[in-house]
């Protein structure tokens, strides 16, 4: 017969924990605890409490970033979860001196301290230049878009919310007016209570879509449309990324290559990074304002770099009208690398479907005869051999409209079957004179240059491993918090836990 060793529960163990002894040298959270209480200046915080003569004391805000920041580098970003470790981990039992702040201080603690933590940000890049981890030979700008605390089930501009509010009003007049037809004596209780349920629910719904149509204006575009709004947090935005649409925000961070530290970093509630350049760069010139003059000059000399997502006349201007050297990509960069010439893989086809529409491919066209032929074999005319559209000069033919009507692959060529004008086939020929002269064009000279693909380059290795360190490394996958202010507030937390891992690593040189 087996025999196992013998175990009791009613025993007691007496082990004495030193709570300065567990933060041990060479560790992060010994790192963090020396920059927090050495080498930052915190006053910033103060300004959020009015206790001086009368109120209860509060929790020291050293203590608090503490275990907030450990906790966001173990991937927790719940404010319940942080006050659970802080009960059960003795290592965050000992950077809060076993003090247990509850869940709402730690959450009240990162939502109202915005403006304070943006300061923090700003003292650990230029911590990190003094320690020589930033080398401003290029900065490479990007965005990671991450869902918020708020549902894009909620979201739509007015005239679509109306329409979800006027749904919601009809199915709960046609709940009603079942329940009158039908005999309540024959129907079972638990169903009715379960549709009295559902006809509450729905008319909380439409209360709450009547009161934000009256109480918020419509959200607009650049282009002065309207945008969707999203009723739980009006200042996110409806975005489509990697891993489906979302309803969040833009983080987006500009990263030194030279060990990837993020000097500077805000997040935005649009989807379209378009405009969003100037903000950041201004944000950078902001975090240098007290540095060295040395330091100020070689920031000057610093080349940036962003994808085509960042890429329009007006940034391109701005940039320009700044002596900015820098270096957009845009949609069509790729295109005009002979080394990405085959980078488009062949699809699958899927014979169920039906064949695509004639691609200007499929015709047979002779620029210097003037002649097009189409997959059908008939000839087009030439309409115009020279003609502009927008900055650009094509060579335009034009199929006979009894060719067309009479076509059997009229489902294949033209747009719709019904239409009645005929195929039209625009040869790009050229660009105009003054869109040569533009600073889109001079933008593609410089970036399609050996010089330009080779700092361009950098760019992926540069910023993406930051995103890809946060959200996978990390684990921290989307944002706990509502409104711009307040997820700006954690999306800089977010980094300047990346930048102290980076001092961790790299600079302890000096400590």
């Amino acid at each position: 017969m087996a025999r196992y060793v013998d175990y009791n529960y009613d025993q007691m163990k007496m082990i004495p924990v030193s709570y300065e002894k567990q933060i041990l040298p060479g560790s992060f959270e010994h790192s963090l605890s020396w920059l927090i209480d050495e080498e930052l200046d915190l006053s910033a915080f103060d300004q959020y409490y009015r206790n001086d003569d009368n109120g209860r004391p509060a929790y020291d805000p050293r203590l608090l970033l503490k275990i907030i920041i450990l906790a966001y580098a173990k991937g927790v970003t719940s404010s319940r979860r942080i006050e659970a470790l802080c009960r059960e981990n003795i290592i965050f039992m000992a950077l809060s001196a076993d003090l247990r702040p509850d869940h709402s201080t730690i959450s009240d603690f990162i939502s109202r301290s915005s403006e304070a933590i943006s300061n923090l940000f700003s003292q650990i890049v230029l911590i990190c230049d003094q320690l020589g981890l930033i080398g401003k030979d290029m900065f490479a700008i990007d965005g990671c878009k991450l869902p918020s605390n708020a549902s894009k089930e909620w979201s739509g501009t007015h005239a679509e919310l109306k329409k979800k509010r006027q749904k919601i009003d009809r199915a709960v007049r046609r709940m009603l007016k079942r329940h009158q037809e039908q005999d309540m004596a024959e129907r079972q209780p638990e169903i009715h209570e379960r549709e009295r349920e559902q006809i509450r629910k729905l008319r909380a719904a439409s209360r709450k879509i009547k009161r934000f149509i009256e109480s918020e204006h419509e959200r607009t575009g650049v282009s002065g449309r309207a945008i969707k709004s999203n009723i739980t947090d009006n200042e996110s935005a409806k975005m489509k990324t990697g891993h489906g649409v979302i309803q969040g925000y833009t983080g987006v961070a500009a990263v030194d290559s030279k060990h990837q530290v993020v000097v500077h970093a805000e997040a935005f509630g649009q989807g379209q990074e378009h405009g969003l350049i100037p903000p950041i760069l201004e944000g950078i010139r902001e975090t240098f304002r007290d540095s060295s003059q040395s330091s100020k000059r070689k920031l000057q000399k610093t080349k940036i770099t962003a994808d085509a997502g960042y890429h329009n006349e007006a940034t391109l201007r701005y940039l320009e009208v700044e002596k900015i050297d820098a270096y957009i990509a845009d949609t069509g960069f790729r295109s005009r690398d002979p080394r990405f010439k085959d980078y488009k893989t062949a699809k699958e086809r899927n014979r169920r479907k039906e064949k695509a529409r004639f691609t200007r491919d499929d015709f047979q066209i002779d620029q210097s005869k003037g002649t097009c032929r189409c997959p059908a074999g008939k000839a087009l005319w030439l309409k115009a051999r020279r003609a502009r559209i927008g900055y650009h000069w094509f060579m335009q033919f034009q199929a006979y409209e009894n060719d067309c009507a009479n076509c059997g692959m009229r489902k294949r060529c033209l747009r719709n079957e019904q239409q009645k004008t005929p195929r039209q086939i625009n040869v790009a020929l050229d660009i105009t004179a003054e869109r040569k002269a533009g600073v889109i064009e001079r933008m593609k000279r410089k970036i399609d240059s050996l010089k330009g693909r080779h700092i361009y380059s950098q760019r992926l290795g540069t910023v993406e491993p930051v995103f890809g360190h946060i959200t996978d490394g990390i684990g921290i996958k989307r944002f706990s918090y509502r409104g711009k202010r307040k997820v700006d507030g954690q999306w800089k937390l977010m980094m300047a836990l990346h930048n102290m891992l980076k001092i961790h690593r790299y600079g302890w040189g000096y400590g």
